[in-house]
C-alpha cells in the first residue's frame, strides 16, 4: 500500500499532523479533492476528543450492567422528558414515509430501490455495507450519480444474451434518498487524521454532502440521514455539533440536513425525549431498529443470566420487552411531533414454492398491521416485492401522510416493561441455524458484500450479530441445555461447525471461499472470555 499525505494545518495533540489516506485507488483523488480533505481533517479534530469519550462511557455503562445494574430513565433528564416542546417542521418530502426500502449502496441496488416505488430509500452504508475502499468508494460514486440523474448500471452478459441496462426513472417517480452511515464505534482506518483513523460515520456523511448538498438543497431534499447504533442524548449531541460544523464549512443553512435516528440499542430506549430534544432543529422522526436491538439486548444482559433470549425464530415483537419498546417509541415521538417508524420484514419471496411463500407474506402483512393499527408513521422491508403488501396495508389503516394524531395515551411504560425476560426454548435447529447464518453472513462480508439472502430471509450485520451473541451467551451461561436435553457447551459448538461445510454442501454461496476463515473467527469470538462489542471490529481487521 501507498500513501498520500496532504500538510494541512497541523495539531499539538497529533504525532504525524495533518490527513493521510493509505490506499490508493482509480479515481479517487477525483472523489476525495483537496476541499473534503480539508473538511475531514478540521471535523475530525473537532470531533474525535468527544467521540472517544463517548465510547469510553458506553464501556464504563456495560461494565456496571455487567455487575448487575439494570438500565433506567435518567433522573438528570426528567425535566426534558416532563418538558413542552416539540422538534422542528418536517420538510415536504418525508411527510409520508410509509413505507421504506433498504439497502446497500452498489449502482444496480440504488437503481432499483430508487424505482422500487417506495416512498424512501435507505442507502446503507452500515450494517448492509461491507466497508472495503472498493465499497465504500463505489457506493458514494453511485449516490452521486443518483443526485445528478445520470446513474446507470450494465449488467454483465449471459452468454450469448446482452447484460439489461438499468436506469432511473424520472425525479418525481423516484423514493426520496436518505444515507445511513456508519455508527460512532466504526473507524475508517483508511483516512487517518493527525495518525488517527477518522470516525467511519463522519467519512460517509462528509463525503456525500460535499458532493451533493447543495444540489439536494436547491430540491428540497435535504440531504437526510438515518443515524444508527446511538446509545445516549451525549451521542445524539455530538452529531448535532458534527452537522453543524459540515454545514458551516459547506456554506448551508443550520439545520438544512435532517436526520432520523434508529433506536436500535436497549441503553436508547430510555432516552428517546432526550435524543430527540438533542437534535430537535432537525430530527424528524425516529424508528424501531428491531434486529440490532435484539442484538442490544442480548449484549446488554450477556452477565445476566435470568435475561438469557430464547432461539432467534421465538423473539418476535409480541414479546413484552419488545412490544414496550414499540409502543414507547409511537407515544414519544408523537408526543414531539416527529415520525414513529416502524421495523424491517426480512422476507425474501420463495418463488419456487406457492404455499411457503404465501406463508411469508401473511407473516409480512400480520406484521405491517400490528405497525399501522399500533400507530407507526411507516415501515421497512428489505426486497422490491414486499412494498406492494406492506402499502397495501398502510393505506388501507393510514388515511393520512402519517399518524401523529395517534397520541398512544393508553401507554404506560416503566423500567421493567423495557426489560422483561422472555419465555421460550432454545432448540437444536435454532443454535446450529444461529451458527450457519453467523457463518454464512461473516464468510460474505469478509469477501465484499454485507447484504446476503439466507433461507429466504436478507441477513444483515444486525441479524448475523444476534447470532453470534446468542452463541456466545449460550455458551458462557452456566447449565443452559437444548429443549431435547443436550448441555450447550463448547462441545457443541464444535461438532456444529465441523459439520458446517459438509451442511452447506457444494453451492455457489456468496464469499464461498471464506468460510474457513468465518468459522476460525466465531470459534474464536465464541471461547472468548469476554463477549466482542461488534462483530464487525475483528471482522474490519481481516478485510483491505
Amino acid at each position: 500500500m501507498s500513501a498520500t499525505a496532504f500538510a494541512l494545518s497541523p495539531t499539538a495533540r497529533g504525532a504525524t499532523p495533518g490527513l493521510a489516506l493509505t490506499v490508493r485507488a482509480p479515481g479517487q483523488d477525483a472523489l476525495l479533492p483537496a476541499g473534503l480533505l480539508g473538511l475531514l481533517t478540521s471535523l475530525h479534530r473537532a470531533i474525535e476528543p468527544e467521540r472517544q469519550a463517548r465510547l469510553a462511557a458506553r464501556a464504563a455503562r456495560q461494565a456496571a450492567f455487567d455487575g448487575g445494574a439494570l438500565p433506567d430513565f435518567r433522573a438528570d433528564t426528567a425535566q426534558i422528558r416532563q418538558g413542552d416542546w416539540t422538534v422542528a417542521p418536517i420538510p415536504a418530502a418525508l411527510a409520508d414515509r410509509r413505507v421504506e426500502i433498504t439497502g446497500p449502496t452498489d449502482p444496480k441496488m440504488v437503481i432499483n430501490a430508487l424505482n422500487s416505488g417506495a416512498k424512501v430509500f435507505m442507502a446503507d452504508f452500515e450494517d448492509s455495507t461491507s466497508p472495503t475502499w472498493a465499497n465504500l468508494l463505489t457506493g458514494q460514486r453511485a449516490l452521486i450519480g443518483a443526485v445528478d440523474g445520470d446513474l446507470t448500471f450494465q449488467a454483465p452478459a449471459a452468454g450469448d444474451k446482452p447484460g439489461k441496462r438499468y436506469t432511473l426513472k424520472p425525479a418525481d417517480e423516484q423514493a426520496v434518498l436518505i444515507v445511513r452511515p456508519r455508527g460512532w464505534h466504526l473507524d475508517e482506518k483508511h483516512v487517518l487524521v493527525d495518525g488517527a483513523p477518522i470516525a467511519g460515520g463522519l467519512f460517509d456523511v462528509a463525503t456525500f454532502a460535499f458532493h451533493n448538498a447543495r444540489a439536494l438543497q436547491a430540491r428540497d431534499r435535504g440531504p437526510y440521514f438515518y443515524l444508527p447504533k446511538l446509545q445516549s442524548m451525549e451521542e445524539a449531541a455530538l452529531w448535532e455539533t458534527a452537522l453543524s460544523h459540515i454545514e458551516a464549512t459547506l456554506g448551508l443553512p443550520q439545520g438544512q440536513m435532517k436526520v432520523t435516528v434508529l433506536i436500535e440499542t436497549l441503553p436508547a430506549a430510555f432516552e428517546m425525549h432526550e435524543i430527540l430534544y438533542s437534535l430537535r432543529s432537525r430530527i424528524v422522526g425516529l424508528n424501531c431498529g428491531r434486529w440490532d436491538y435484539i442484538f442490544s439486548y442480548i449484549k446488554t444482559f450477556r452477565a445476566h443470566p435470568d435475561r438469557v433470549l430464547p432461539e432467534r425464530g421465538q423473539v418476535t415483537m409480541t414479546q413484552p420487552f419488545l412490544k414496550a419498546y414499540s409502543e414507547l417509541l409511537i407515544q414519544t415521538c408523537h408526543r414531539r411531533g416527529a415520525h414513529a417508524m416502524g421495523g424491517m420484514a426480512a422476507q425474501i419471496p420463495i418463488n419456487n414454492d406457492p404455499a411457503a411463500n404465501e406463508q411469508a407474506m401473511a407473516r409480512v402483512r400480520a406484521d405491517k398491521l400490528r405497525e399501522v393499527t399500533a400507530g407507526h408513521d411507516g415501515t421497512w422491508v428489505a426486497h422490491p416485492a414486499l412494498i406492494p403488501v406492506a402499502m397495501e396495508i398502510f393505506d388501507e389503516h393510514m388515511s393520512g401522510p402519517n399518524q401523529h394524531g395517534v397520541a398512544r395515551a393508553d401507554v404506560h411504560v416503566g423500567r421493567d416493561d423495557l426489560i422483561r425476560p422472555s419465555t421460550g426454548t432454545i432448540t437444536r435447529a435454532g443454535f446450529e441455524g444461529n451458527v450457519e447464518v453467523c457463518v454464512r453472513y461473516l464468510a460474505a462480508w469478509l469477501d465484499g458484500n454485507g447484504c446476503v439472502p439466507i433461507h429466504w430471509l436478507m441477513e444483515d450485520a444486525a441479524t448475523a450479530e444476534i447470532s453470534r451473541t446468542q452463541i456466545w451467551q449460550w455458551l458462557h451461561t452456566d447449565g443452559l441445555h437444548l429443549d431435547d436435553g443436550t448441555a450447550i457447551d463448547l462441545a457443541l459448538l464444535e461438532t456444529t461447525l465441523k459439520r458446517l461445510p459438509t451442511r452447506l454442501g457444494d453451492a455457489a454461496l456468496p464469499g464461498a471461499a471464506k468460510v474457513p476463515q468465518a468459522i476460525a473467527l466465531l470459534d474464536q469470538l465464541s471461547r472468548s472470555d469476554t463477549l466482542a462489542e461488534f462483530l464487525t471490529l475483528p471482522a474490519y481487521a481481516q478485510i483491505d
